[in-house]
């Protein structure tokens, strides 16, 4: 992999910072229905992975987005896929496991 293909990746902490900072900042969260259910990043938006390639026209391509699933991996593939069509993605490194401010329910 090329240098510049790779996705740029923000810790848990800095995304915490990011969204305390930014409230119009656009967080991903490609979890599944029941993972979310347990708690999610506030005013994440809930996108299945799954139902990623579907739902493309929600997400606004001039706009950076943090993906974020349990732990890195799926929205690691979430944010590759985004990235080839075009999107400023960044992955959440260590994912939910690592998320350690608020959630809601």
């Amino acid at each position: 992999m090329r240098g510049g293909n790779k996705m740029r990746e923000m810790t848990a902490e800095e995304v915490a910072q990011a969204a305390k900072n930014n409230k119009d900042v656009s967080i991903i969260d490609v979890r599944e229905d029941e993972e979310v259910a347990e708690g999610m990043i506030p005013g994440a938006r809930h996108i299945p992975l799954g139902q990623v390639p579907d739902r493309l026209d929600e997400l606004d391509k001039d706009k950076e987005h943090i993906m974020v699933c349990r732990s890195g991996a799926r929205s690691g593939r979430a944010g590759s896929f985004l990235k080839k069509e075009g999107y400023d993605v960044i992955n959440m490194s260590g994912g939910m496991l690592e998320w350690k401010d608020e959630v809601q329910k």
